[in-house]
């Protein structure tokens, strides 16, 4: 879920530099900007990929990633799951039947993926980077070849993501921001290729504009919050909607309220306002 406008008809997917390929799932909406993004990944040459984010159970979808697999001579060898929410990961079981590829995401019993595993297909090499925070779930990988990170729905290609309380928490996701700063900061990670929308070549700016978003936010939120009065019809976490989120479209206040259930929580001030 995240909190970023309406669709970009000029993404459609394809290539960002020579080994990642986005193929583009006809799910538009407000909450999925132009759609997912499933990144199949190889190394030049290579007759295995790496799919990430197979997404909804789209079966149109899942055959036309799987024809550009084939076309390209190739075959899956490994699924990635940058997260559980099921844009991105609802076709898991599906697309493991069409390939027979293991399926590999955190909190997924014994496969788990590992923070820092190195993981190696047909010459290509990914890093694990978890991320949690969006949820507690989630997780980025880093392809040094190409000093692309690939982050599900942590940083988007438009727009910012949603704290998607209680299962995500903004404490967890500051501390990600902190660890993409350092990827991004010292040229690990030089551009994004997002769960949503399009790619992002300014890495470093756009992780910097996303922590400073977040500390604006929570001292919008800190400010507004001894003003409000919750009623028998609005919850504080509403009105703090109302007040701080009024620039964003009406559609998506129910993700803003998610957010801002993260923020009173890392606040300290669910129980109300402030005193």
């Amino acid at each position: 879920m995240r909190s970023a406008g309406p669709a970009d008809p000029s993404w459609r997917g394809g290539s960002w530099g020579e080994r990642a390929h986005a193929v583009l799932c006809p799910n538009p909406s407000p909450m999925t900007l132009e759609g997912t993004n499933t990144w199949v990944l190889a190394e030049p040459g290579s007759e295995e990929v790496v799919v990430v984010d197979p997404g909804p159970l789209h079966e149109g979808h899942l055959q036309t990633v799987l024809q550009h697999v084939r076309d390209r001579g190739a075959r899956v060898a490994l699924t990635l799951l940058t997260h559980g929410h099921a844009d991105h990961a609802e076709s898991a079981d599906r697309w493991a039947e069409l390939t027979a590829a293991p399926v590999r995401a955190v909190g997924r019993g014994h496969d788990d993926l590992a923070e820092g595993e190195l993981l190696r297909v047909g010459g290509l090499e990914l890093l694990v980077v978890p991320t949690p925070g969006h949820t507690a779930d989630s997780v980025s990988f880093l392809l040094p070849a190409e000093q692309v990170l690939l982050t599900g729905d942590t940083v988007l290609g438009r727009g910012t993501t949603v704290v998607a309380y209680p299962d995500g928490d903004l404490t967890s996701y500051l501390e990600s921001l902190e660890r993409l700063r350092d990827l991004t900061g010292s040229g690990t990670a030089a551009s994004i290729a997002p769960g949503h929308g399009p790619v992002v070549p300014d890495a470093a700016g756009t992780v910097e504009y996303y922590w400073q978003h977040r500390h604006q936010r929570l001292d919008q939120v800190r400010a507004v919050v001894p003003t409000l009065r919750p009623d028998d019809g609005r919850d504080l976490a509403d009105l703090v909607v109302e007040r701080v989120y009024a620039d964003v479209p009406r559609a998506v206040w129910p993700a803003a309220r998610l957010s801002v259930l993260a923020q009173l929580d890392y606040l300290g001030l669910l129980d109300g306002p402030a005193d």
